[in-house]
């Protein structure tokens, strides 16, 4: 050896393209020709036909000695199975690398392998979560029916405030006007060509006769009623027929005429002329005196007149 310059005297030392630099060429470094090594003098010959390197099976055969440069020898490669004092080795040494296994599956049943997940058990789950559902929607709804049940029993009975709000039937006035003077046309003070009849059917009052020939201006008819027990405002209910057109009077309380007419509208849409069918019900609002009061309904200049008077009673107010 020369100094500076071991040359290559290691396979770890070897320059496979040593060739290719002018201090490798001087030492004797040639390219690669035929199937042998290439490099510098008595380098190793790594080359290795396909197939030759088998894992699981015995090394191959160590090759023969190799030279340094100089004349120094190398000594051969420990026999297989000998106390290795290299500080490497190769991988087929050491046999074939274990095959692992992919992780199985048993769907968590902790045995079998390869199989899927346990579709039956999350389907069980589902159909169980869904019944709880159902089952809690039912209940809550059958809760809510017994609450609205309950609702529409207290309510089908009317409060005080809506029994007081609502306006009084024919039959609630009639059962007000029982405590109160009621009287039949007959009875009433008639004037001015009024006359009674009982010619039309349908009048209420007793045997079907009606106040008529009141169509005519300062016809009258006078009620003097007596047995107010006290002062206050009170409600007259008229009955009486027209033929199928509204008509007006005047109403006058102990001489004082109201400012409003009588309003006798056909409220029983009859048809014009008959006034069979023209029967029905009127009210105004009136202010009496404690006993005795007079009441008068009359046919004045600009009323339309042509109506029967049947029934003439009072309700409280």
């Amino acid at each position: 050896m020369t100094p500076g310059n071991n040359g290559a005297s290691t396979p770890e030392d070897d320059d496979p393209f040593g060739y290719l630099y002018a201090d490798g060429q001087a030492n004797g470094a040639q390219p690669p020709s035929g199937g042998g090594g290439y490099g510098y003098p008595g380098s190793v010959n790594r080359v290795r036909a396909v197939g030759e390197r088998q894992y699981g099976g015995p090394p191959a055969a160590p090759t023969a000695q190799y030279q340094q440069p100089y004349g120094q020898t190398v000594p051969q490669q420990q026999a297989y199975g000998a106390q290795p004092n290299a500080a490497y080795q190769a991988p087929e040494s050491f046999g074939a690398p274990p095959t692992q296994q992919p992780p199985s599956y048993d769907g968590g049943r902790g045995g079998g392998r390869g199989r899927g997940p346990n579709t039956k058990g999350l389907l069980i789950g589902a159909i169980a979560v869904v019944a709880a559902v159902v089952i809690g929607i039912s209940v809550a709804m059958m809760n809510g029916n017994d609450d609205s049940k309950t609702g529409n029993e207290a309510g089908s009975t009317p409060s005080t405030s809506q029994s007081a709000s609502s306006s009084p039937s024919p039959s609630s006035s009639a059962s007000d006007a029982a405590e109160l003077p009621k009287i039949d046309a007959k009875a009433l003070l008639l004037g001015g060509g009024a006359t009674t009849a009982s010619d039309v059917d349908g009048a209420k009052a007793d045997g079907g006769v009606y106040v008529s020939g009141f169509n005519a201006v300062g016809a009258t008819l006078t009620w003097n009623v007596s047995g107010i027990t006290k002062s206050g405002g009170y409600r007259l209910y008229v009955n009486y027929g027209v033929p199928g057109k509204d008509a007006t009077a005047t109403l006058t309380v102990n001489g004082t005429a109201q400012s409003r007419p009588l309003n006798l509208s056909n409220f029983a849409k009859a048809a014009e002329g008959d006034y069979e069918k023209g029967w029905t019900e009127t009210w105004a609002s009136v202010q009496l005196n404690k006993g005795t009061n007079t009441i008068k309904i009359s046919c004045e200049q600009g009323d339309e007149c042509d109506v029967n008077f049947d029934q003439v009673y009072l309700a409280n107010g």
